[in-house]
Order: C-alpha cells, then sequence, then structure tokens
C-alpha cells in the first residue's frame, strides 16, 4: 500500500515513516510541508494520505479538500497535536476517513488506516465529543483572509494572493471580527486558531 506522509516536523515524519514501514511494510513517500504533499498529489497516485493539519503551505484540511475536488481514489487519515473541536467537523466534511491525535500508539495508527481503507470512518472518541459543541461561523474566504492576516500580511497582500479587490479582503476581514466578537484581525484568528477553525 502506497502512503503519502505530509509532516512538517521531520523527527515525527521520520520516526512515523520508520514504524509504518516496519509495522506493516507499508511503501512510505515522505513530504516535508503541505505545498511539497500537493505536488507529490499531482505527481503520483497514492492509496492514502496521512497529514497533519497545521504546516506551512497548505493544511492537512487543505490537502484533503483537493482531493475530494479532483476525485482521487487517495483515502484521508489526519493525525494531530490539537485536539480543537472545530478541526474535527471541517475535516469530515472535506472527506477525511481518520482523524487521530498523534499520541496514539502505532498499533491504533495501523488499525485505524485499516479501517479507512475498508470505507469506514475513524474519529479519537475525545475530540469527537469534542466536537459536537460549536458551529464555525467563518466562511472558506474569511478563514483563509484571516490565516494571511495571522501572517501578518497586509489587507494589500491578502487581496493579491486571494485574487481579490482590497475592499473584499476588507469585507471578509471585518466579517470574520464580527463573527467571533474579536477586538481586531489578530484577536480574530487569535480566537479562531483556538477553536480549530483556522
Amino acid at each position: 500500500m502506497k502512503i503519502l506522509l505530509a509532516e512538517d516536523q521531520a523527527m515525527v515524519r521520520t520516526a512515523l515513516a520508520s514504524l509504518l514501514r516496519l509495522e506493516s511494510g507499508f511503501e512510505v513517500t515522505e513530504a516535508a510541508d503541505g505545498n511539497q504533499a500537493l505536488t507529490l498529489l499531482k505527481q503520483a497516485s497514492f492509496d492514502l494520505l496521512l497529514s497533519d493539519i497545521e504546516m506551512p503551505g497548505k493544511t492537512g484540511i487543505e490537502l484533503a479538500l483537493y482531493i475530494q475536488q479532483q476525485q482521487l481514489a487517495t483515502q484521508v487519515v489526519i493525525i494531530t497535536t490539537f485536539g480543537r473541536a472545530g478541526y474535527v467537523k471541517r475535516a469530515m466534511d472535506a472527506g477525511v476517513g481518520g482523524f487521530l491525535l498523534k499520541d496514539a500508539p502505532v498499533e491504533q495508527l495501523v488499525q485505524a488506516i485499516a479501517q479507512v481503507m475498508a470505507g469506514k470512518k475513524v474519529v479519537d472518541s475525545e475530540l469527537l465529543l469534542n466536537s459536537l459543541g460549536e458551529q464555525d461561523p467563518l466562511s472558506e474566504k474569511e478563514r483563509q483572509a484571516l490565516r494571511l492576516a495571522a501572517d501578518g500580511k497586509s489587507t494589500s497582500d491578502i487581496a493579491a494572493a486571494l485574487f481579490i479587490a482590497e475592499g473584499t479582503a476588507r469585507n471578509y476581514l471585518s466579517e470574520a471580527i464580527s463573527k467571533l466578537n474579536a477586538a481586531n484581525r489578530i484577536d480574530a484568528a487569535r480566537i479562531a486558531r483556538q477553536k480549530g477553525w483556522l
């Protein structure tokens, strides 16, 4: 089975790849960030994408959305250190088959991979319980604008990155600030990140 492992922390990625190769003889290709993973997804076919959420470039959820939009046969399992409620719903909406915390034992991960490959959904029970509460109020464009603002980008930089007018970028940011009852764009990004909506 061919696995694409996307994880920006080199030590975690190397250890996980080694464990998966040893444990089940999986063929593992490693990607150091979301952009590299996207390039590899465009170049080759994989049975499974095993991805972190928060990485430079594309996030794990954005990679899952790409797979969904392109109608690739690749299954997706997200592994994360962040047990944020908003992530689970967004991941499921993006067609993710499994969602696990990184501190899960490798046997549990291998078992989850097998279940996902068999068409089942696997979500860490603690994460699932946490995710049943709050609804994510942000639109995808508001989320993208906030993420760029959190990286310190100006309104004109955000507009250029999203291929929209500056006024539109300002509107997305003010909508997000208003929806989150935040003081400013940085506060809005902080709140959204804490909730797992960014």
